[in-house]
């Protein structure tokens, strides 16, 4: 398993020599708020245009949303971004809040936070939510099908904390602690055999996972809301531990990997590529923890499947990303994109299968000065798989 990401990191690693430093006055651009104001002959506020410590950029408003599996929503999301000191080495701290409710009576609610402290000294990563959540579940595999499913029901709370300490510049390494408590898990109806499935793996009425991650991260990008140049590369290994309070002992790691191009050199389109490993070293994860598209931290992995599509005890992924300007403005980009995700089969979990997906979508720049942008894209993978995926910041 480990051949299976190991010539991948090895590939980002090398790439890491050719970051570029962003030189772009981003501030001569256009915004939807410089368009707003525009239109309603208003000033919205003192926009600074300098990099100052502590000033709030902000991007949020209530609006509609779609996406496979929650169909139409209402959801007020904000993010704010600021840095935590003046050098031209500082890297944006943001914090992104939302509440959603869907045509599927699902709500939820979210807290993520990425912090930067003086001198890029410690990263502080905060991961915190809330779901109550009907879904649809496929069973185990990469070759299940998407018309045979069952509907489920779960509350879960999710407590993610982790800190980071600088060793060398951009390099870090910390620990932290994962909570997963998924409780009043009802299975209603669906496709006999996806419910057997699910049963036979082991899923009950509640779970809880509890246990601590030790994690090493390189990052030299100056904006993770919307990178321009720059490498990304963390792997997490977490122990959940029935001494502290997890239904039983067992072994993850997450290995992800991002690198960002400007190509052409010196311009501001972006090729962008992600890999995403998601393995189980030992033990049996819950059936809710397990692997699976659309379930990382930012629900973002499998651009063109319906979230939970595929699960098992381990999933790899690969995307590339093109980004380029429409206006020469910046307010409207586009992108292209294609990936890959293959998981493992149930019982055997050797890897058999890959599910290929591609799209396009638009890019509105909501910030300048934070580089926010509203991403709508178009996605599509096998057996008819396709949808709109809508997120306030890039994809990755």
């Amino acid at each position: 398993m480990i051949r299976t990401f190991l010539p991948v990191l090895l590939l980002f690693l090398s790439l890491t020599a050719f970051g570029q430093q962003d030189t772009t006055d981003y501030s001569k651009q256009e915004d939807l708020i410089d368009l707003a104001e525009k239109v309603f002959k208003r000033n919205l506020g003192n926009r600074n245009k300098e990099k100052v410590a502590g000033k709030l950029y902000f991007s949020g408003a209530p609006s509609i949303g779609y996406s496979l599996t929650s169909g139409w929503s209402g959801l007020v999301a904000a993010n704010g971004a600021f840095y935590t000191w003046d050098g031209s080495d500082a890297k944006i701290s943001n914090i992104y809040s939302d509440a959603i409710y869907t045509q599927n009576k699902q709500f939820v609610a979210h807290l993520q936070s990425n912090i930067w402290t003086h001198q890029n000294k410690f990263n502080i990563v905060t991961d915190w939510r809330y779901y109550a959540y009907p879904q649809r579940t496929f069973g185990l595999g990469g070759t299940t099908d998407l018309n045979n499913y069952a509907s489920q029901n779960f509350n879960y709370l999710r407590l993610y904390q982790t800190v980071m300490k600088s060793i060398r510049p951009n390099l870090y390494v910390g620990l932290g602690y994962g909570l997963d408590y998924h409780y009043h898990i009802v299975e209603t109806d669906g496709n006999a055999d996806v419910i057997s499935n699910t049963l036979q793996y082991g899923l009950k009425s509640s779970s809880v996972s509890s246990g601590i991650n030790a994690s090493v991260l390189y990052d030299n990008r100056l904006n993770s809301i919307n990178p321009a140049q720059g490498t990304y590369a963390s792997a997490s290994f977490r122990q959940n531990m029935v001494p502290l309070g997890s239904d039983a002992n067992w072994q993850s790691l997450i290995v992800d990997l991002r690198h960002y191009i400007p190509f052409p050199c010196n311009s501001e389109n972006i090729l962008a590529f992600w890999s995403y490993n998601w393995l189980t070293l030992n033990g049996n994860p819950p059936y809710l923890d397990l692997p699976s598209t659309g379930w990382d931290p930012y629900g973002n992995i499998g651009r063109g499947y319906i979230q939970g599509r595929f699960r098992s005890k381990n999933l790899v992924y690969l995307e590339a990303e093109y980004r380029f300007k429409i206006l020469t403005n910046g307010l409207i980009g586009g992108v292209v994109f294609a990936n890959a995700q293959s998981v493992t089969q149930w019982p055997s979990n050797v890897f058999q299968s890959v599910a290929p997906a591609a799209g396009l979508g638009l890019r509105l720049k909501f910030n300048k000065y934070s580089r926010t942008n509203v991403a709508i894209d178009y996605g599509f993978g096998q057996q008819g798989s396709q949808g709109i995926f809508v997120n306030l910041g890039e994809v990755f």
